[in-house]
């Protein structure tokens, strides 16, 4: 009799003891229920509304905006997933998408040392100077716009185009010795997050002033109204510094395809954001 009693007392035990163990889950789990929901009001609930909205961001999203009050709370989304909550190069991953047109690099996204892109081609130099290169597609659309553009009695030149890792060590390194390595990183990219390597961007001018001035070149208007249609974009724009990290350069643009270009232009964002919208993790 006295084993039986201490058997149900055991297992009154341990009865209790997984209910309050249950119980307790099940409140914990109400309370980071209930703070993530508060966390969530102070977004306006906009996880319901985006997919690109990442739940793993959520305290990094409330952060940033506490310090950019100002922001939309869409754009502080596309904000934190580009990376920008963080300092440049600070936290950095290797891209995913090589040999595709949508490839980003940035100052947080980086290819390897060794990457080549596939179907590299040789420029012509009746639009180039001599030993440029740009992947087939990219090519292909350069080739109709600069001939659409002569048609309309303006010049597109090609000055840069693709470039290997290492010519860009070697320019990266000389602007730092020129200029200090602060400067440099406005306007140029460290080595293995330069687009030049992806060999889908060029650097133009009108064959007519220096590229650095393209902005005052008529071709540079025709661009703006036209570069989209052949899947080209203006990449580092005047007003978008804060978002890619780069001081304004009008001469750079990067081909994305037609599709991605006039979304772009249409609703004047940046690659970037394009992609934290509707390419990354999607494909």
């Amino acid at each position: 009799m006295k084993n039986i009693i201490i058997y149900l007392i055991i297992t009154i035990c341990l009865i209790s003891g997984i209910w309050l163990g249950i119980n307790n889950h099940k409140e914990e789990k109400k309370g980071k229920r209930s703070t993530e929901e508060l966390k969530l009001k102070k977004l306006k609930n906009v996880n319901k509304e985006i997919d690109y909205f990442r739940d793993e961001h959520l305290d990094r999203y409330i952060a940033y905006q506490e310090k950019n009050p100002s922001l939309k709370t869409e754009d502080i989304i596309k904000r934190v997933n580009i990376g920008l909550d963080k300092s440049y190069y600070e936290e950095t991953k290797k891209t995913p998408y090589h040999n595709k047109d949508y490839i980003l690099v940035n100052k947080y996204i980086s290819m390897e040392d060794n990457y080549i892109p596939n179907h590299l081609e040789d420029l012509d130099l009746s639009y180039s100077r001599s030993g440029m290169k740009l992947v087939h597609t990219a090519k292909t659309a350069l080739e109709k716009m600069v001939t659409a553009a002569k048609e309309e009695g303006y010049m597109i030149r090609v000055m840069s185009s693709y470039r290997s890792y290492n010519y860009q060590v070697n320019l990266y390194n000389k602007y730092v010795q020129n200029d200090g390595k602060e400067a440099a990183d406005t306007y140029s990219a460290r080595p293995g997050y330069s687009e030049h390597q992806t060999g889908l961007c060029i650097d133009i001018d009108d064959g007519i002033v220096n590229y650095t001035d393209f902005e005052q070149s008529k071709s540079f208007k025709w661009m703006q109204e036209n570069a989209h249609k052949y899947g080209f974009i203006l990449r580092y724009p005047k007003d978008k510094s804060e978002i890619t990290g780069y001081t304004y350069e009008s001469w750079h643009y990067r081909y994305v395809g037609k599709k991605i270009a006039s979304y772009i232009k249409k609703h004047n964002i940046t690659f970037d954001e394009y992609y934290v919208m509707f390419i990354e993790n999607k494909y």
